[in-house]
């Protein structure tokens, strides 16, 4: 069972890999904090002001652009724990199914900085604030095995 609770954070539609961490800061001496970048350009410091297991909920085509793991992983750096959006970059998604972030497709209305809890085994996204519940189509059992892994590489060790 994997169940993420956290504060909402509101983004619209076609956010790409630019916008989640610039190009110009994929360089080595920033590896380790990327996420301090996350959004730099399009939401100054909102990286200070997330926190650990904070959600995304965002619009249409999240992730779209260029394909880069550093995207997820700069988000995962910064806090976020899950996004949900109407939908996604498939590269994107791969990528961040095989990094350990959890994605899920989902129409949600919930307003930013609202509590939410997404609970990607029995397919429901709540709004701790207003008490709706969204139901989501659940992942099929390998993805969910790669989320509930931490990604690829986990669910790899794991098996030996």
């Amino acid at each position: 069972m994997t169940v993420y609770r956290g504060r909402v954070w509101r983004f619209g539609d076609h956010v790409d890999t630019d916008q989640i961490i610039p190009a110009e800061r994929l360089v080595s001496e920033n590896l380790d904090r990327l996420g301090d970048f996350a959004f730099e350009k399009v939401r100054p410091r909102i990286a200070e002001k997330m926190n650990e297991g904070d959600i995304i909920i965002a619009e249409r085509n999240f992730g779209c652009g260029s394909s880069r793991e550093h995207a997820p992983l700069a988000l995962m750096d910064a806090g976020i724990s899950c996004i949900v959006a109407e939908s996604f970059s498939r590269i994107f998604f791969r990528n961040s199914i095989n990094t350990g972030l959890a994605l899920v497709e989902c129409p949600v209305e919930i307003e930013e900085g609202s509590e939410a809890e997404v609970d990607t085994s029995a397919g429901t996204i709540r709004d701790l604030s207003t008490g709706k519940v969204y139901n989501f189509k659940k992942h099929p059992e390998f993805i969910q095995n790669l989320i509930e892994s931490g990604g690829l590489i986990e669910a790899i060790r794991r098996r030996k």
